[in-house]
């Protein structure tokens, strides 16, 4: 297991009530999404965030990181990866929590790309389940085995670009598919016209998620 460590953001009111952990996505650093978390930040003042980078250098790309090497939209590999990523991540999470003197359900995990594939694995199979997951331009790995291993059923939100020509935006459907079938519900969303990023859309809806997960409001 590879220790892995990024940005956070302090509680603006001193103390953490709450955690929020960002997973990045492929070739990109916990950097970038720690922009994400502050944007949301300044409406929740009791919430520490972190944006670890991940644990493997992406080759050819200075300052890139990734969970697990990908070349194709492989679901073998995807799983694979996700499976030999999840420790380091896990591990992660617990670790914040503890910094924080946290329980599991203050915690609500954000992914992006190879990061929501991270955020699904590591959430559904966690021993106490995280209050919420949102995954942005994404996919469910290891779908076929996940009614078998799924140990948490948080609320769940999944956002995607309709002109996403990275991770096409089928993987949301099929994500949500997949978590139906495993028990677990999420919420979806297309944003129209938007390519493999987070649009203003995804962002309010993800302001508006947090609130209500932190809230209990899905239980």
């Amino acid at each position: 297991m590879i220790l892995i460590d990024g940005p956070r953001i302090a509680p603006r009111s001193g103390t953490a009530k709450k955690l929020v952990v960002l997973f990045h996505g492929y070739g990109s650093n916990g950097q970038d999404l720690a922009g994400l978390a502050q944007h949301w930040a300044g409406s929740f003042p009791d919430v520490a965030w972190a944006s670890p980078n991940a644990p493997e250098p992406v080759p050819g790309a200075p300052g890139g990181y990734q969970w697990f090497p990908i070349s194709r939209l492989d679901p073998d590999l995807m799983e694979a990866g996700a499976r030999s990523a999840a420790p380091t991540a896990q591990h992660f999470l617990d670790s914040e929590l503890r910094r924080w003197s946290l329980t599991g359900e203050d915690l609500i995990l954000v992914g992006f790309s190879q990061g929501t594939m991270m955020a699904l694995h590591c959430g559904l199979r966690r021993e106490t389940g995280p209050a919420g997951i949102i995954g942005y331009s994404g996919a469910l790995a290891g779908a076929e085995r996940l009614k078998q291993e799924i140990t948490a059923k948080p609320p769940i939100l999944l956002v995607h670009g309709d002109r996403d020509d990275v991770l096409p935006p089928a993987m949301t459907l099929m994500a949500a598919q997949g978590l139906a079938a495993a028990g677990a519900g999420a919420e979806f969303h297309l944003s129209p016209g938007l390519p493999h990023s987070i649009g203003q859309d995804g962002l309010e809806l993800g302001a508006r998620f947090l609130k209500a997960a932190f809230a209990g409001r899905y239980r």
